[in-house]
């Protein structure tokens, strides 16, 4: 058994490496050192190999027999199953959060949107992205599927860093603007069917890796 101390350090280390892979600091494929993580936090391998099971539970990383630990690759088909999961499981928090959705909520959700429109970069673009889907659905009031739809943004934030780390597009998000309209008009089904559509937006675009050759890369850009 670890520690409460062991279990507070994995957790941070978790959080930590699984931020550097969401981001795409840590690539696709990379392996992950038992011995350079606990040097770098001055700690034992006991809590390494926690926060290495963390990742593990979370999609992030993947245990190879002889090969150690290694950053999770992904493809279309995780990009899809990440999608349709979100269209299926927000669409569910948003039917139950409907009800308890105020003005106000309604308001920040706007701003949020208008935020995302003028972002300049990928990672400002997926805070506001972020927020403006936490915000119409957190009412619900059910943590469960709330921090179950969390870990699926914070997947596809991964494949979103992966694909636009660079020559970010700015746009305007129609579907967001669509969704508060008939949120105000109390046409809950309408906006359900909107947002399903739009968390199942697949866009792809060919990014060069750090380690040189091109590939095609997927990302959920709703």
């Amino acid at each position: 058994m670890t520690s409460r101390t062991e279990d507070t350090i994995a957790i941070r280390i978790s959080r930590t490496l699984a931020d550097r892979i969401i981001s795409g600091e840590i690539e696709p494929g990379s392996r992950l050192r038992q011995d350079h993580v606990a040097a770098e936090f001055e700690t034992s391998h006991v809590p390494v190999r926690e926060a290495f099971r963390r990742l593990e539970a979370q999609g992030l990383a993947v245990s190879e027999p002889r090969r150690g630990v290694r950053v999770a690759a992904f493809d279309l088909r995780d990009v899809r199953e990440v999608a349709e999961m979100r269209a299926a499981l927000e669409v569910l928090a948003l039917r139950n959060a409907a009800p308890n959705i105020t003005a106000t909520i309604l308001q920040q959700a706007e701003e949020a949107t208008r935020a995302g429109d003028i972002s300049r970069d990928v990672r400002s673009w997926e805070e506001a992205n972020r927020r403006f889907h936490r915000l119409i659905i957190t009412p619900c009031a059910m943590p469960r599927l709330l921090a179950t739809i969390d870990d699926l943004h914070a997947a596809s934030a991964r494949f979103l860093f992966a694909a636009w780390r660079q020559d970010w597009e700015a746009r305007t998000d129609h579907d967001h603007r669509a969704i508060l309209d008939a949120l105000r008009r109390g046409q809950v089904e309408a906006a359900c069917t909107i947002l399903a559509n739009h968390v199942q937006w697949i866009g792809r675009r060919p990014v060069k890796s750090r380690s040189g050759p091109e590939r095609e890369m997927f990302a959920i850009e709703g």
